[in-house]
């Protein structure tokens, strides 16, 4: 009887896989590929896949498969005739007929290739020259597989002094791949003959290169000793697939929020007006953004990965922190101090809530609206200390303070240690605070049982109705529009939070612009009122919106004799 090893059985199924997989030996094509300069190759037809090699003019490799569905081929090793990598087709020559070559489905390194029965040698064909970047390596039990190596590098080096664009091509008229911070160093492969640009190392695109112009970079090494490019017309390709910018939101229970085409395409022109605006996720002036339709439960964001200071929105979760220990209505003095945080958005007052909600100690309660945030699946936003008053006099804690450990990307916004947000966990903060007002129901009421009644939400919403700054969200609608928000900005990050009310349909908005250092307010104010009209106007299209009307912010704020103060007191 014969019998099988588990060793050559592994062996025999992986050489059918092989087998179903490539091209049958014997059914060589001669058709060929040359890169155009250099181009990436990767593990599969997907620019997302892992990069497993490079290729460069001057070498031609055969063409042993092709995608039945994308422009990708598949390129073997020129000694040996083993898979290597998958390229995309805009970035080689090819030299036969396309059509001749079988149709594979290939994922490198899926399959090994068979063990050589005879020694392998890295001399090529005579019609193709030896490639300077691929090799062989034993690796796996004795089975060969195909590995890259590295191109030999320039020995010039280029280290970016200051956020920099990485484009296409040698020029500001070519699309940005890329963004170099300040201390990146990349290797400097090429120099332009007739322009002041560099060519530089880069994996992330599409041909493994791009374009930096000179002075942007400090040079270490001899620029000169380099090849000269004389190229002017670099077309990029349009890759497939893409990664979608907008993304679905997923609501505070874990279920999804998707998107019908139109509201989808609303994003889309959302995310088109940031971009426009100079506010790019893919540099250190952004923006972040959270919309979510109160008829259908669909909600989208971008930028929602984003940690930014929570500034004075995140006062929207104090007042519901607050209403949530009350079991009457407040009494005049808390009405006040409610009407001047949440209108006036004064930071004693603010810290006044704090200490009410903490029993007396504002640090306990900054604590506790961090528990409620957390409780009720806001994990990304926090407060744990009372807001600052006076610069030179911060008060010492009772007890040593640990921000919440969160998933939010903080590394370029830089935000405030101990006061943060994300877009969207504000944005479906909103969202149940409606839910409790108008539908008696959703995870508010869910997640704190007798703690909130639908009388209570709609008092938060109808305080925030009463904040009118004339400018971000509400310059974006018709005056005379119920917008239940909270505004907040410091000197790099201004941005808007709200509830909106409209004959076709209620919403909630939230919009965040930042830029390092400094946010000039005549960039973002314009832009936020511009985005908030845009979506008005989806909402109302028989009657919509001609233009922004955007006025001036009260230079002081006084609710003496307001009748808002006795609308808290009396629980409206």
């Amino acid at each position: 009887m014969r019998r099988f090893t588990k060793q050559g059985i592994l062996v025999g199924l992986m050489l059918l896989a092989l087998a179903l997989a490539l091209p049958a030996q014997g059914q060589e094509s001669g058709v060929t590929a040359e890169a155009v300069g250099q181009a990436n190759l990767r593990e599969s037809t997907d620019v997302n896949s892992a990069l497993v090699g490079q290729i460069v003019a001057g070498t031609r490799y055969p063409v042993i498969g092709r995608s039945q569905f994308y422009p990708w081929v598949l390129l073997g090793d020129p000694a040996s005739g083993a898979a290597t990598g998958w390229v995309y087709v805009d970035l080689v020559n090819v030299y036969g007929d396309i059509n001749q070559v079988p149709f594979s489905t290939l994922i490198i390194g899926s399959a090994p290739t068979p063990p050589a029965t005879t020694a392998v040698t890295n001399t090529p064909p005579a019609n193709i020259p030896a490639s300077p970047t691929i090799t062989l390596e034993m690796t796996l039990n004795g089975v060969s597989l195909p590995t890259a190596t590295p191109t030999p590098g320039s020995g010039v080096m280029g280290v970016v002094t200051g956020e920099i664009n990485i484009r296409f091509g040698p020029g500001v008229e070519y699309p940005r791949i890329g963004v170099g911070k300040t201390g990146d160093r990349f290797e400097v492969i090429a120099r332009h003959s007739q322009l002041p640009w560099l060519e530089i190392r880069y994996p992330e695109a599409p041909n493994g290169a791009g374009w930096v112009a000179n002075d942007l970079l400090d040079i270490e090494g001899d620029v000169f000793s380099l090849p000269i490019i004389s190229q002017t017309i670099f077309n990029l390709p349009t890759l497939t697939p893409t990664q979608p910018v907008i993304q679905s939101g997923v609501r505070l229970d874990g279920t999804p929020a998707p998107l019908n085409p139109a509201f989808e395409a609303l994003g889309g022109q959302i995310w088109q007006m940031m971009l426009d605006g100079g506010f790019d996720p893919a540099t250190s002036r952004l923006g972040a953004l959270f919309l979510l339709d109160l008829q259908t439960g669909e909600a989208l964001n971008f930028g929602d990965n984003l940690a930014f200071s929570g500034m004075s929105i995140n006062k929207i979760a104090i007042l519901a922190t607050l209403y949530g220990r009350l079991n009457s209505p407040p009494d005049i003095g808390t009405a006040i101090t409610i009407a001047d945080t949440m209108i006036c958005s004064e930071n004693t007052r603010t810290n006044e809530m704090l200490s009410i909600i903490g029993g007396g100690d504002p640090y306990q309660g900054a604590q506790d609206v961090t528990d409620f945030m957390q409780k009720l699946g806001l994990t990304n936003s926090f407060i744990v200390t009372p807001f600052l008053i006076d610069p030179n006099n911060v008060p010492t804690p009772p007890f040593v303070i640990v921000p919440p450990v969160t998933q939010a990307d903080k590394s370029v916004t830089e935000p405030d240690a101990w006061n943060q947000m994300t877009v969207s966990d504000i944005g479906w903060l909103l969202g149940e605070i409606y839910q409790c007002a108008f539908h008696e129901n959703g995870l508010l009421i869910e997640t704190f049982p007798g703690a909130y009644t639908p009388q209570e939400c709609r008092q938060m919403l109808n305080i925030m109705t009463h904040n009118h700054i004339g400018a971000l969200i509400e310059s974006g609608v018709p005056t005379g529009t119920a917008v239940a928000h909270k505004h907040g900005w410091i000197p790099d990050t201004h941005g808007d939070a709200g509830l909106v009310f409209t004959p076709g349909g209620d919403y909630v908005l939230v919009a965040v612009l930042h830029n390092p250092t400094w946010l000039d307010f005549s960039e973002s104010f314009p832009l936020i009122g511009e985005i908030s009209r845009t979506v008005y106007n989806y909402y109302n299209p028989t009657a919509p919106l001609a233009a922004v009307h955007q006025e001036a912010v009260p230079a002081t704020c006084d609710l003496f004799g307001d009748p808002l103060v006795d609308d808290i007191a009396a629980g409206r």
